[in-house]
């Protein structure tokens, strides 16, 4: 499939570089409301630099791949539906379970694709933890401990104000890359409890040509949640932009026999690491899809998904239901009580960690 990239930021770069390690798919065009953003991406990586509106229009190109910003991301969707492309996008799907769910209904109406980001959960670290627990290597799966704490994005990021707006903050940015790997792992969030705060308000630029420019937080910066899963299993997920010099980022599985510890979710890192106890932890070995694990693997899935008629596995429905828990949680946080999940969906199959 041909394939073009609509939002030429800092992740753009990443997609456009790993593409050569997929055969399923060519990045041939990019476009940016910032015209100089996407002549620079398509200069580096051999790109045609577009318009928007071309972009969307040209019927050579079959999916778009949205990297725009979240607030844009469900009209940038609706657009590329109503020119007839697939698209693959990156998380969140969109600000709102319900813009997510009208994007879904839209699509399947149009015979269209629409997968989404984080695919991290797809990296063969996590898919062998997959296979561990299916196999019942860690006994009952019981609890899940999982924690992001960073300082915010203030320091590496030009533009970081849009990660403090609507539809963004550490749950809805970050937070999707633990809980598509915890539902993928072991299903889907029924209901959520939570506490939530902005401690920190105001924030400055650190880098870029907007350095030392203040802005203000408009969603809360700091979330602690209690989830259970369809099986009964809690989870418990902190997802914070208040921890500056830090960088925790941990998912863990405690099963009746077994304990598993995963690497970073917004990685591909191999290492995994499993204890029983009382014995020391010991390192699982993964089977590394070499370059291909890396972003660009959920697109690559899709396409092939497409071609095959199978379902794909960082679906849009995936995805929904992610965007649901995550705005469970803050309703949840704000009336000071526990709040069902009103979406569900299936685990996605494994992918075999051997391409």
């Amino acid at each position: 499939m041909r394939v073009g990239i609509l939002g030429c930021g800092v992740i753009s770069r990443d997609y456009a570089k790993n593409a050569a390690a997929f055969d399923s798919f060519d990045v041939v065009a990019c476009a940016d409301l910032d015209r100089g953003a996407a002549e620079a991406l398509a200069a580096e990586h051999g790109l045609a630099a577009v318009g928007v509106e071309e972009l969307t229009a040209d019927p050579s190109i079959d999916l778009v791949l949205n990297l725009t910003p979240p607030a844009a991301h469900a009209a940038v969707i609706a657009d590329a539906l109503r020119m007839g492309k697939h698209v693959y996008t990156e998380k969140p799907l969109a600000s709102t379970a319900a813009e997510a769910a009208a994007l879904l209904d839209d699509a399947e109406r149009r015979g269209l694709r629409i997968g989404c980001a984080p695919d991290t959960f797809l990296s063969a670290a996590v898919q062998t933890a997959r296979t561990l627990i299916d196999e019942g290597a860690i006994g009952e799966p019981r609890a899940v401990n999982a924690a992001m704490l960073v300082g915010g994005p203030m320091s590496w990021h030009p533009n970081p104000d849009f990660f403090f707006a609507d539809g963004a903050g550490p749950l809805l940015d970050m937070g999707p890359y633990y809980l598509t790997e915890i539902v993928s792992l072991l299903g889907p969030v029924r209901r959520a409890a939570a506490f939530a705060s902005t401690p920190v308000a105001e924030r400055e630029i650190l880098v870029g040509p907007r350095a030392g420019e203040r802005f203000l937080a408009h969603v809360p910066t700091h979330t602690s949640s209690l989830l259970e899963l369809n099986d009964g299993v809690t989870a418990s997920l902190v997802a914070s932009f208040e921890a500056p010099g830090h960088y925790v980022r941990e998912l863990t599985i405690h099963g009746t026999d077994a304990t598993l510890s995963l690497p970073d979710p917004n990685t591909f890192d191999t290492t995994l690491k499993m204890r029983r106890s009382p014995q020391a932890w010991e390192t699982v070995h993964v089977t590394s899809r070499g370059p291909q694990d890396a972003r660009g693997l959920g697109l690559d899935d899709l396409v092939r998904a497409i071609r095959e008629d199978r379902p794909h596995r960082a679906s849009g429905a995936l995805a929904h239901h992610v965007v649901d828990v995550a705005r469970t949680i803050l309703a949840a946080a704000e009336a000071s009580r526990t709040l069902a999940v009103e979406t569900t969906v299936e685990r996605p199959d494994v992918l075999p960690a051997a391409a």
